[in-house]
């Protein structure tokens, strides 16, 4: 027989109501899948569009800046690079001021691609934001920056 603690159920109802991890976890996921499913024409996930998006700056981005935006640590973010390079879509070239360093840059490929997935990630994005039942996606957005500082 144990001497565990009984966690009652009532409790993990009232974690499954008002955990707000839990809410954006679920949230995080169905939105995922949401510009999945729209960018899948173009062989893009969402986080490759979050990731070549990342890329399109006045000059090519170094590796450290990048992995912060998407809140990825380095390793994270060269395997996610990986598959982008492999199609064309993104080069990893050396920092002509740090050798250490890598800088990435868009390709013409990757600009055209990103380019055609620019209208379905604002139409999706549209729908989201008219579906909120608050009506108020500054809100959320500032809320969720806020969490994420």
């Amino acid at each position: 027989m144990s001497n565990q603690p009984v966690i009652p159920f009532s409790t993990t109802l009232f974690v499954r109501d008002t955990c707000l991890c839990l809410h954006a976890q679920r949230a995080a996921r169905a939105l995922a899948r949401r510009f999945d499913t729209a960018l899948k024409s173009l062989g893009l996930t969402n986080g490759q569009f979050s990731l070549m998006m990342s890329l399109n700056r006045p000059e090519p981005p170094p590796m450290g800046p990048v992995a912060s935006l998407l809140a990825m640590d380095r390793t994270t973010l060269t395997a996610a690079l990986k598959p982008l390079e492999r199609r064309g879509w993104v080069s990893i070239e050396p920092d002509p001021k740090d050798k250490r360093g890598k800088r990435l840059r868009l390709t013409e490929a990757g600009i055209a691609v990103l380019s055609a997935a620019l209208p379905i990630w604002r139409e999706t994005h549209a729908e989201i934001e008219a579906g909120l039942e608050s009506g108020d996606a500054d809100a959320l957005r500032r809320d969720l920056q806020h969490i994420s500082r």
